[in-house]
């Protein structure tokens, strides 16, 4: 909104009722201001009334916000000092309308484009993942970040994931889609259940913890193996996770595609870090992902000395995806591997073909 020149990127919000004198004598109050008003009448929006309350405790108006800060009654509003006033409407000017913002009409009303609510979600997880990831990006705040509003938002809007429409996305789109979600869904079971201890409770989460998106139930599983590997069985499954007449798998990707193992993250320290991802460039954005996760030292070790490769589990519990053999295993690892030392150090072992194949071990690793 521009006001006498000036761009407002964020707003001020106020719950009102219509001929409430106090409501209209903040609005008077703040129209003397220049800044954008989203005036919400409350008893025609019950349901954001009744989120009022819980954001404020109160149920009389009117309320007011400016972006995310509440300032409270009509009273509180006229009782401001002018240095107080000035803080809030700079904020208004300066600031974006923020995700923790109280809500208006409307602007949840995803529709069911899957595209959209993807992009909605990935900018949730990717706020509650700055906030409460740690440095190297690979553990979570679980306690902290379930007490976020950004996390309560998140919750509200997967439930419109039953909505959207699979069977259009492109190969791109739901590649980007079904890693952002299986990784949203991780922390999401963490918050409600707690992080698996055992191999029966792993069994249990990877297997039950699930999200219904487009009419269907989707398991952890169910996104990995059903749809980003092209339906394959995984570790510890006698079974595909769809069969023939299964629905879901006119969803799956044709064919298995290795590097999304460098981009599924499932809360264990092993894990590759967290991060989300956009169907613009996908291919690029996993190949980055692939590349740092082997230059780490605890995925990926070269010994020259004893002529030895040291990889992380996921090449022996999916080794099927990278060629099925050792050999064809370390030449995928050569292949996806950035320009570096280590990279060098596998080359000279691999043209003096003295990498035995029973020496391809695996350091320790979480998914299940």
């Amino acid at each position: 909104m521009v006001e006498d020149g000036t761009i407002m990127r964020g707003r001020v919000t106020v719950y009102s009722v219509p001929g409430c004198p106090h409501c209209i004598h903040a609005k008077a109050t703040l129209s003397t201001l220049g800044v954008p008003v989203c005036d919400v009448d409350v008893n025609k929006h019950r349901e954001i009334r009744a989120r009022l309350k819980e954001l404020t405790g109160h149920s009389t108006v009117p309320q007011i916000f400016f972006n995310n800060l509440y300032v409270g009654n009509n009273e509180d509003l006229q009782n401001l000092d002018p240095e107080q006033m000035e803080r809030l409407v700079l904020s208004v000017r300066e600031e974006p309308v923020p995700l923790d913002a109280p809500p208006v009409p409307g602007e949840n009303s995803l529709d069911s484009d899957a595209c959209e609510l993807s992009e909605a979600l990935r900018n949730l997880i990717l706020k509650l993942y700055s906030d409460h990831l740690s440095e190297d990006g690979k553990t979570v705040d679980y306690k902290a970040m379930s007490r976020s509003l950004y996390f309560e938002r998140y919750c509200d809007l997967a439930v419109q994931l039953q909505r959207v429409e699979l069977l259009s996305l492109s190969r791109e789109e739901k590649l980007a889609f079904f890693i952002n979600i299986y990784n949203a869904l991780v922390i999401h079971g963490n918050l409600r259940l707690g992080f698996p201890k055992n191999i029966w409770q792993r069994y249990r989460f990877f297997n039950y913890v699930s999200y219904f998106i487009g009419g269907e139930v989707f398991t952890l599983q169910d996104i990995e193996n059903g749809v980003l590997r092209g339906n394959r069985k995984g570790v510890a499954q006698l079974l595909k996770p769809f069969s023939r007449n299964d629905p879901r798998l006119k969803v799956a990707l044709p064919d298995v595609e290795p590097l999304i193992h460098f981009a599924l993250n499932c809360g264990a320290k092993g894990c590759p870090p967290i991060k989300t991802y956009t169907p613009q460039d996908i291919d690029s954005q996993l190949r980055a992902a692939a590349e740092a996760f082997l230059e780490n030292d605890d995925s990926c070790v070269i010994d020259s000395v004893r002529r030895e490769v040291k990889l992380s589990q996921i090449f022996k519990w999916y080794k099927t995806d990278f060629g099925g053999t050792d050999e064809k295993l370390l030449n995928w690892v050569f292949d996806h591997m950035g320009a570096s030392q280590k990279k060098r150090n596998l080359q000279a072992l691999l043209s003096e073909g003295k990498v035995k194949r029973s020496e391809v071990e695996c350091v320790g690793h979480g998914r299940f």
